[in-house]
């Protein structure tokens, strides 16, 4: 007996000490993150990448957060899209003179915001230009340039004057007149799916749509989401962004273009002009939200560096300006100050002041990333030393090394799941 009882307080000793270290290790153990993702299909015509890093056993909550945030993004195309002919733009667009169309109040807000950016761009973003992109797309498909006559007629039916905006929707005083939000509707509904992801208080998010996208929270490895922004002169990467939270939207020529009698054309129009716009190869912008990063990105393709003297104080950008063979990289010192990783040439830094010579940003530890390219059409787990392995549709479980699915962007996971269509 007295054997036996030695032990027994022994073995509850020692189980004792045993569930202490465990309890230890629960303590100090990092949290078990996973990130779910979801990949919607025909978005806004392009591709789209939704991301909720929640605790291991929340999978639930991030797919429901995810539901509803791709909801938001269908309900802003539904309304919004000039491809839709049931859209309420697209109802809009159709109506003659003097026919008041009734608009949703988040249309109405969109309309208002596009109004004001024209203002305060001085007409570089002017979502009344519909005429002037239909005359383009026009003479894409027959090979031949306009005339002087029709885009002096395009410009001539592009005007917010010939609008009026009221408390139920919107008057046309010229059946002419079209409006086109493609420059500022994928900002507004990234930020609306943004929202609906915050209401589900997950611990991070990310929307991308089409290479523009807004994060927020916990990132899925790190303290910040790293951003890759895109050479426009071919395959690479100019450097990184480390951006604790907002919205990162580039534009560019290169991703969307089209071809006119030998001379290439970008898809961006100078609405000033009535033509494609050619300032800058590349604008990119950081901004709290999307709407404001996506109608800046637009508005400095057009402006190019001229465009610093009015973009807003809370937002930050860069651009790219001249050729392939001949070319330099201009920036607000914000935007200076969130580069990471070796830059692909100097940088002018422009303050209020004026500009002042900048140099290479000195490179820091590589990060997984979140890339911004926009000319692909899948997908890219990319880390900064492994090598590329296990091509698929998704993965789960990814381990440390790396997991490549080629293509558009990229990011590490310590967990990744994939869900939704």
């Amino acid at each position: 007996m007295g054997r036996d009882r030695v032990i027994g307080v022994a073995f509850l000793v020692a189980l004792g000490a045993l569930v202490g270290v465990g309890l230890w290790q629960t303590r100090k153990a990092p949290a078990d993150w996973v990130t779910v993702l979801r990949r919607p299909t025909a978005v806004m015509g392009t591709d789209c990448t939704m991301a909720a890093i929640v605790r291991t056993g929340e999978r639930l909550r991030a797919e429901q957060a995810l539901d509803k945030a791709e909801a938001e993004l269908r309900l802003v195309e539904a309304r919004m899209s000039i491809w839709l002919e049931a859209s309420e733009i697209s109802r809009f667009n159709a109506a003659g003179a003097g026919e008041e169309v009734n608009l949703s109040p988040e249309t109405l807000s969109v309309l208002r915001a596009a109004r004001e950016a024209a203002v305060e761009t001085k007409g570089a973003f002017d979502a009344t230009c519909g005429p002037v992109i239909q005359l383009w797309w026009a003479a894409g498909r027959r090979g031949v340039a306009p005339t002087e006559p029709e885009t002096a007629a395009a410009r001539g039916a592009s005007s917010w004057d010939a609008i009026d905006l009221t408390e139920k929707g919107a008057i046309k005083r010229s059946s002419e007149v079209r409006v086109d939000l493609g420059g500022i509707a994928k900002g507004y509904g990234i930020d609306r799916a943004t929202q609906a992801l915050r209401a589900a208080e997950i611990a991070g998010g990310m929307v991308d749509i089409g290479g523009d996208l807004r994060c927020f929270g916990r990132p899925p490895q790190g303290d910040r989401w790293v951003v890759e922004v895109r050479s426009p002169f071919g395959e690479g990467t100019l450097g990184e962004l480390a951006v604790e939270e907002g919205a990162v939207c580039t534009s560019g020529n290169y991703a969307r273009f089209t071809t006119i009698e030998g001379k290439r054309y970008s898809h961006i129009i100078d609405p000033r002009m009535g033509c494609p716009a050619d300032a800058a190869p590349s604008a990119t912008v950081v901004a709290g939200d999307a709407l404001t990063a996506d109608v800046w990105a637009t508005a400095l393709s057009v402006l190019g560096a001229d465009g610093f003297d009015l973009l807003p104080r809370e937002a930050e950008a860069l651009l790219v300006l001249g050729s392939p063979e001949d070319h330099s990289i201009c920036c607000t010192p914000g935007m200076q100050e969130l580069l990471r990783g070796p830059l692909a040439g100097s940088v002018v830094v422009w303050d209020r002041e004026g500009w002042m010579e900048g140099s290479s940003v000195v490179p820091q530890p590589r990060h997984w990333v979140w890339s911004t390219v926009v000319s692909k059409s899948a997908w890219m787990l990319s880390g900064s030393s492994s090598s590329a392995t296990a091509a698929r549709s998704c993965s789960v479980g990814l381990p440390t090394s790396t997991r490549r699915l080629r293509g558009h962007f990229s990011m590490a996971f310590s967990r990744a799941e994939s869900c939704g269509s």
